[in-house]
């Protein structure tokens, strides 16, 4: 069973941005940027998991793989299992849940994740990048909490996930949207409630955590921006644009 599956969620019904994986960077969907960096990864099978017809459309149009999947789930997690199940009939190693929404996410540290996972070490693996002052104020954007100063390629234990300015005592980073699973770790996720920490700071990983999962994170030297608002859709198109031209 060495097989890694790297789904992607995508919806179109986004309260803040609607319609946002169909939104256009440098003429092409958000959704297939996205797509084509885990394609570049060269790790595993890429699928999208979504409700949306039109998403599915897209990228069967663009070559790629998608499944439809019902609309009432609760989380990103429950849609990739979902996925999973059609898909793999649940016969991967290593499931990653890919964030449809950060276009600018790099091949490499999606290949860096997965190969970390294979090293067997935790339940579940994720990604960080450096937090500047103003993000660490920003409720839209999450910070990882962890003991020690991490450098470039290095894995630690997660500690806590928040939305407000960390706590002092921990070293904290920004956190980036993508999680591997084990196949044991993703079969006994789904399987959990909804955690009381989960649902007051609406961050999946905190199910996992009150569950006493172990989630590791690796420090990534580029910031894979999120886009959950106009603003944020604005400022990552003038990036990959300006990177384009460099």
């Amino acid at each position: 069973m060495n097989k890694t599956a790297i789904i992607i969620p995508s919806r179109l019904a986004a309260q803040r941005l609607p319609n946002k994986p169909l939104k256009l960077i440098k003429n092409k969907e958000m959704i297939l940027h996205v797509y084509e960096a885990a394609k570049i990864a060269k790790s595993g099978e890429v699928i999208i998991a979504t409700p949306d017809q039109a998403i599915i459309n897209l990228i069967k149009k663009s070559g790629g793989n998608a499944v439809l999947t019902t609309n009432d789930h609760k989380t990103g997690t429950d849609r990739i299992f979902e996925a999973f199940k059609k898909t793999f009939n649940s016969d991967a190693h290593i499931i990653v849940n890919l964030q449809g929404d950060m276009p600018n996410i790099e091949p490499k540290a999606i290949k860096d994740l997965i190969d970390y996972m294979y090293l067997g070490k935790c339940e579940i693996g994720t990604l960080a990048s450096k937090v500047s002052d103003s993000e660490l104020e920003d409720q839209n954007i999450v910070k990882v909490c962890v003991k020690e100063k991490m450098r470039p390629g290095m894995f630690v234990k997660a500690l806590d996930f928040v939305r407000i300015r960390p706590n002092k005592q921990y070293e904290s980073y920004h956190h980036v949207g993508i999680y591997a699973f084990t196949n044991k770790a993703l079969l006994r996720y789904v399987s959990l409630k909804r955690s009381k920490l989960e649902l007051e700071r609406k961050l999946e990983q905190l199910r996992a955590m009150e569950n006493d999962m172990l989630i590791h994170v690796g420090y990534i030297n580029s910031s894979p921006l999120s886009v959950d608002t106009e603003k944020d859709l604005i400022k990552v198109k003038n990036l990959m644009e300006k990177n384009e031209k460099n």
